[in-house]
């Protein structure tokens, strides 16, 4: 059998601590489909539209792209709410109304938390619609 020595021995040390490998960033993606139904309670529009959004667990981040069509208006503000589920409202957690196409923006960890587990949505408000016109859940996104 092969003696280790001592630099060989901290060479594996290092590589089982994972010291070595690179530090690859874990991209987790998910989708929202954005409608008036989805709205609590819902409203009557023909709009719909969807987002894209990808959580980089290593610098604790959150990127999206957002695409809508037929609102009634400009949009006048649109941000990620949370914690709730489909049926409830929650306040603004993250606000994208300056670069709602598309942007990215920090997180804290509950953020990626609520992100990960099915509790944030993504509300586009429009004056008419000032409590949101359309609305989607962010979910893990189909592989």
């Amino acid at each position: 059998m092969p003696r280790l020595t001592r630099a060989s021995a901290t060479l594996l040390a290092f590589a089982a601590t994972g010291l070595l490998s690179p530090a690859w960033a874990e991209q987790m993606m998910f989708h929202a489909d954005l409608t008036g139904a989805a709205q609590v309670p819902p409203v009557d529009t023909a709009a719909t539209g969807a987002a894209d959004v990808t959580v980089d667990s290593d610098a604790m981040t959150v990127s999206w792209t957002v695409t809508y069509e037929g609102l009634s208006g400009d949009p006048v503000a649109a941000h990620f709410h949370g914690p709730a589920s489909p049926e409830e409202t929650a306040p603004p957690v993250i606000d994208i109304s300056a670069n709602l196409a598309q942007g990215s923006a920090e997180i804290t960890p509950e953020q990626m938390q609520m992100i990960q587990d099915g509790q944030t949505y993504i509300n586009i408000h429009t004056e008419a619609n000032p409590d949101g016109e359309i609305r989607g859940q962010v979910m893990a996104a189909a592989q």
